[in-house]
């Protein structure tokens, strides 16, 4: 199995991009929509977590910015009637935090949002997964909210983190990590960024 692919990073079309590696072998891998991944420069080097998906007629690399994000795809795809291209459909719609969020309390209409995922198949992936939620330190009342009370200035650095592409609950969740209460909203984007990293 490849866990991960280390190389420089090149954007493809159809939902993958090309890792080529020091080697001179370029690796396609498909890549969730919403990915980080895709902020990357083209020639950037990258690391990119991944799940091989082996069939009589393919071979295929699934990839992922980071660890959780592999194993939430790989807990996706336990799910009977959930395949690779269902799993990525599901992560290209939702981010992982809305994602995992979602199955914790149960929200078929998120999850059913994404292409080719009715109602009957989000049901189960809440039903099968829920309880799995745990693993990531989720659960359904403690999720972080992006309408928790901060200052001006931890606002402003939630709704900067928001414009450069995180998700509410990513932002929210780093900017209150950052310690101290009279810190510029610059400090706290810088404090932020380096709890995303």
């Amino acid at each position: 199995m490849i866990r991960y692919i280390k190389g420089r990073f090149y954007p493809n079309i159809d939902g993958s991009i090309i890792v080529e590696t020091d080697s001179g072998i370029g690796f396609r891998v498909f890549v969730p929509a919403n990915s980080a991944v895709y902020r990357n420069t083209e020639g950037n080097e990258v690391k990119i977590y991944t799940s091989m998906i082996v069939r009589e007629d393919a071979m295929s690399l699934y990839g992922f910015n980071g660890k959780d994000e592999l194993e939430l795809f790989e807990l996706l795809i336990t799910v009977n009637g959930v395949g690779a291209k269902a799993g990525m459909s599901i992560m290209s719609t939702l981010p992982p935090s809305e994602l995992k969020q979602a199955i914790a309390s149960g929200d078929v209409k998120a999850i059913s949002a994404a292409n080719g995922i009715g109602k009957k198949t989000a049901e189960r992936i809440i039903l099968e997964l829920k309880d799995k939620m745990e693993a990531f330190g989720l659960a359904a009342d403690t999720a972080v909210s992006a309408r928790t009370v901060y200052s001006d200035e931890r606002s402003e650095a939630v709704n900067a983190l928001i414009a450069l592409g995180y998700t509410k609950n990513e932002a929210a969740a780093a900017v209150g990590d950052v310690a101290g209460e009279t810190l510029t909203c610059e400090e706290y984007i810088k404090g932020a960024l380096k709890n995303l990293l």
